[in-house]
């Protein structure tokens, strides 16, 4: 396999961190703001939002299929459909969550709203009541 050198990117970290300027060969290399390796994002401040961000963007796609693909709104199909398919993906961040930040924890609230109002029979409680029925979606 041939080493590309145009995907090779510098990311500097830290605050303090002069910016030097890297070669590879003769080439000048490119610095870059976050980078994707091994599936997670990471961004120069070390700071995960991004990674949190697409992993609740993922998740609400793939609830937005269920809700268009699916007749169905019974509680017995949503909510195994929604924990196989969209759980994982906010679990595999899970490392990266906060809770005791106030952003994180609305994020994640936010894809669970969504998963409880596609069920039938729940539409008349509140998002409390809701979660407490159906256990975590």
């Amino acid at each position: 396999m041939k080493f590309k050198k145009g995907k090779c990117r510098v990311l500097h970290l830290g605050r303090n961190n002069p910016k030097h300027q890297y070669r590879l060969g003769v080439d000048m290399q490119g610095s870059s703001t976050a980078e994707k390796d091994l599936g997670v994002l990471g961004d120069n401040k070390l700071s995960m939002s991004q990674q949190r961000a697409l992993m609740a963007k993922k998740a609400n796609g793939i609830l937005g299929c269920i809700q268009k693909n699916v007749a169905s709104r019974s509680r017995e199909v949503i909510l195994p459909l929604c924990s196989a398919l969209a759980r994982p993906h906010l679990e595999s961040c899970v490392q990266f969550w906060a809770p005791q930040f106030k952003k994180n924890k609305e994020l994640l609230e936010r894809v669970q709203r969504r998963a409880t109002k596609m069920m039938r029979g729940l539409e008349l409680l509140s998002y409390e009541e809701k979660t407490e029925r159906v256990g975590s979606v």
